[in-house]
């Protein structure tokens, strides 16, 4: 919703222009109802819903029209206050903001038309008239897959990041109660696990929320940038567990090898440095 409202903010005025010229364009509207409506539907593939209103008593008048069928639950309804909410833009048309609409749920800019007596209401998809008007890509049937694939995915890391974690903490107390002496690098795997499994469930619940559940139709550079920076910052920090874990374990064990650790370390630094880079200029930018 928030990403339509913003395409509709930077768009209004091109949106609005389009609904007025192709409304006046057909000419009067009230010939139309007595064939529900079918050729406005035809013409405009973002218009679900039409309704009358009578224009002194504000009662609608009319069932709600849809494309495939009618539904009375609208009539002799009060629409006072949909009138409050539209703003005038010709001397009959009137437009409102984005809502939801409360007969379809789904997000829809209202067109009013003054003939008469009559008040023709006419309830505009939001999407598909962005759609319409090139400022969205919509393909359903290809969404729909990789809707699917993306959720299948995302469950299957966080699934995989439960395990790992599960696994982790199962071997760490098995090797608890089997052992009496207690080594510092076993201490540190099971902290490497949990990082690793935090990764893998901020990666998939990203994935989750921007393919899925809340589905983003438009290029945000925001969330992607804010994704990278999150796991490469885990990613970091488990690096630098194992990179002390080495060194411990160089320092006691084979200190002629310390030059490996540094190795990784070094590693570690230039990973820092990079993501540090990226987002000072990804800051710059914005």
């Amino acid at each position: 919703m928030r990403e339509f409202l913003e395409l509709y903010e930077e768009n209004s005025e091109k949106i609005e222009y389009y609904l007025q010229e192709s409304l006046k364009n057909i000419g009067r509207l009230s010939p139309h109802k007595n064939y529900n409506f079918i050729q406005l539907f035809n013409l405009f593939p973002s218009l679900e819903l039409v309704y009358i209103v009578n224009k002194d008593s504000k009662v609608q008048i009319s069932p709600d029209v849809y494309k495939h069928k009618t539904d009375n639950k609208g009539k002799d309804k009060d629409r006072s206050h949909l009138l409050s909410k539209l703003e005038l833009k010709d001397n009959y048309i009137a437009l409102s903001k984005p809502y939801i609409s409360s007969a379809t749920r789904n997000n829809c800019i209202t067109v009013s038309i003054k003939e008469g007596d009559e008040i023709i209401f006419l309830d505009f998809r939001l999407d598909i008239l962005l759609e319409k008007l090139n400022l969205i890509e919509l393909h359903k049937p290809f969404h729909s897959i990789t809707k699917a694939f993306y959720l299948f995915v995302g469950f299957t890391m966080i699934a995989l990041a439960t395990i790992t974690i599960l696994f982790s903490l199962y071997d760490f107390g098995i090797y608890l109660f089997k052992n009496q002496d207690i080594k510092l690098e076993l201490m540190f795997k099971p902290i490497i696990a949990l990082t690793l499994g935090i990764a893998i469930f901020d990666l998939a619940k990203t994935i989750l929320e921007q393919e899925v559940f809340f589905k983003s139709y438009a290029k945000n550079s925001r969330v992607e940038t804010k994704m990278i920076t999150k796991f490469l910052i885990t990613i970091i920090i488990a690096l630098s567990i194992e990179a002390l874990i080495v060194v411990f374990k160089i320092a006691i064990a084979d200190y002629d090898k310390m030059i490996n650790a540094l190795y990784l370390i070094a590693g570690v630094s230039l990973i820092l440095i990079a993501l540090s880079i990226f987002i000072y200029f990804t800051k710059k930018k914005k």
